[in-house]
């Protein structure tokens, strides 16, 4: 074991990347609904979960949630 890296419990199963975490995680339809409204990556995945990947009308009822609350 190397002495320099401190060890990060967990870190060895982590996938090797070059980038930040992204907003909304790997789903790019999460990412483009978090990044389009001001839904959290969580409501983003529950919304997707609950009305499909149609972009449209995943920003018709962002926006209707962002009026009502």
């Amino acid at each position: 074991m190397n002495s320099k890296i401190p060890h990060r419990p967990g870190a060895a199963h982590a996938p090797p990347s070059d980038t930040l975490p992204t907003k909304g995680g790997d789903d790019p339809d999460v990412r483009f609904l978090a990044e389009n409204t001001d839904l959290s990556p969580k409501q983003a995945r529950e919304l997707i979960r609950e009305h499909g990947h149609d972009r449209d009308k995943l920003l018709e009822i962002a926006r209707t949630m962002k009026a009502e609350g």
